[in-house]
């Protein structure tokens, strides 16, 4: 039997950190995952998609807008089945950079199935291999989840597929069905539109990214239907069936039911927790009803030395946000002060075309909450840098507290606005006002300019507009 400090379980961007600042903290450190180090955000998530989309923006500009750059050529090939291969590439180079970080950071790892055999016990089952049992004076639970299918659809990886399907597969479609409009959705929408698929995305709520300020979902909806991507919002999917040619899809909506003949179909309406088989509950953890583990501030369990971080926790299905969570449970475990996490201010972002990016209140939670407010708009195709990258549509949305001009929330559509929301973020950390961001010398020309011509915007002096 190996005795540890912390043991965690799940190799994913919570666990992985939380085991890193566990070592740095002085507690001997073993972590466990059944496949991959660096989970499914560095291996078949968010990495590998952020390179097909950079892939698929390439192919968009050479397909629709080369004569605009004045840029011409005869038999354009695109090869998605390469652009997979470089994804696959760009996983594996990171995930070995997480396997060194284990190394450098004294950290034991090992791959196999995790139970937790008893409050201080993990036991680790390797298929080629003996058990190990692992002691352990504190486990955390970084197992993340599951992408959440109807039965009744009955994914087969080749017609009815999962986003982990999508992103693995080389072959690219001639048609798909997208169903559900979140990150995943509108990524893949963007993806696969830009080389040159049919592309139906099928949203049940009003909006397109259903969670981001109303006004995102409208301009988003708006440079969808203008790349040709056909979108059916406030539509449910009534039947999914599969026959010889690909997949047929009725949905129903607006006071309309429609059949949409494809390839394929990508179903991306959600996430389960990967919670059960583990032995969380024969020790008693406390789960909710949709089997999310229950955490406390400090990413505690209702049971002593056991903890959670990441999905599995059901706060906010972010890598980021897990890997803050990781970093907070393993200072919390060495006993140094912690301070909780405010979920309402924590940043997102979707890298479909244009990017979204957003955190804080919307408009409409401002007012439900309360607050008097201010709104200030400030558009790309005013900012001379989207326009010198000919990436103008979109703008960027303040929300502000009347009395104080305080940020409650930042909206932003348009080119590269991921990388926009640090200075925005840190603002209302530091509860700058929305006067002191305006206030704040921008380097011109540059897409940050939006910022600051936003921020002045909330008090009628846009300089630009």
């Amino acid at each position: 039997m190996e005795n540890y400090d912390v043991v965690v379980i799940g190799a994913g961007p919570g666990g992985y950190v939380c085991a890193i600042r566990a070592s740095q903290n002085g507690l001997k450190t073993a972590i466990i995952d059944k496949q991959w180090l660096g989970g499914v955000c560095l291996n078949v998530g968010c990495i590998p998609s952020k390179a097909l989309l950079k892939n698929a923006d390439l192919a968009h500009t050479l397909r629709e807008r080369s004569k605009e750059f004045g840029i011409s050529f005869d038999n354009l090939n695109l090869d998605y089945a390469a652009a997979v291969k470089r994804s696959r590439k760009v996983s594996r180079r990171l995930s070995n950079g997480v396997s060194f970080l284990m190394k450098k950071n004294n950290i034991d790892v090992y791959m196999g199935t995790a139970h937790i055999t008893g409050k201080n016990q993990v036991t680790v089952h390797h298929d080629e291999g003996e058990d190990k049992i692992l002691d352990a004076k504190n486990i955390v639970a970084a197992t993340g989840a599951y992408s959440s299918i109807p039965s009744a659809w009955k994914r087969d990886g080749k017609q009815i597929l999962s986003y982990q399907d999508a992103i693995l597969q080389e072959h690219l479609p001639e048609s798909v069905v997208v169903v559900g409009a979140g990150a995943i959705g509108a990524e893949f929408s963007t993806i696969w539109n830009a080389y040159g698929t049919k592309v139906s995305l099928v949203e049940m709520l009003p909006n397109l990214l259903p969670l981001e300020d109303e006004e995102i979902g409208k301009e988003l909806a708006k440079a969808f239907k203008k790349k040709g991507i056909e979108v059916f919002t406030s539509h449910k999917v009534e039947t999914i069936e599969t026959n010889a040619k690909g997949v047929s899809v009725r949905i129903s909506g607006n006071g309309e039911e429609k059949t949409i003949e494809a390839e394929q179909v990508l179903v991306a309406i959600g996430f389960r927790p990967n919670s059960s088989g583990i032995g969380l509950e024969d020790i008693g953890v406390s789960l909710n009803e949709h089997k999310f583990i229950n955490v406390d501030d400090r990413l505690a369990t209702n049971i002593p030395g056991i903890w959670a971080v990441g999905d599995v926790t059901g706060k906010l299905l972010l890598a980021h946000v897990a890997s803050t969570q990781g970093i907070l449970c393993a200072d919390a475990i060495a006993g140094k002060e912690t301070h909780p996490i405010n979920y309402q201010m924590v940043p997102s972002a979707t890298y479909c075309q244009p990017q979204v990016a957003s955190f804080g209140m919307s408009e409409a939670e401002a007012k439900e909450a309360g607050y008097e407010i201010k709104v200030g708009k400030f558009p790309f195709q005013a900012n001379g840098k989207a326009l010198g990258l000919a990436e103008g549509s979109g703008f960027v949305k303040l929300v502000a507290d009347a009395k104080y001009g305080e940020l409650l929330g930042a909206h932003l559509i348009g080119p590269e606005v991921s990388e926009l929301l640090p200075e925005l973020t840190l603002a209302q950390r530091m509860e700058m006002t929305v006067e002191e961001i305006a206030h704040n010398i921008h380097t011109h020309p540059t897409l940050s300019e939006a910022l600051m011509e936003a921020a002045e915007a909330v008090n009628g002096n846009a300089i630009h507009m």
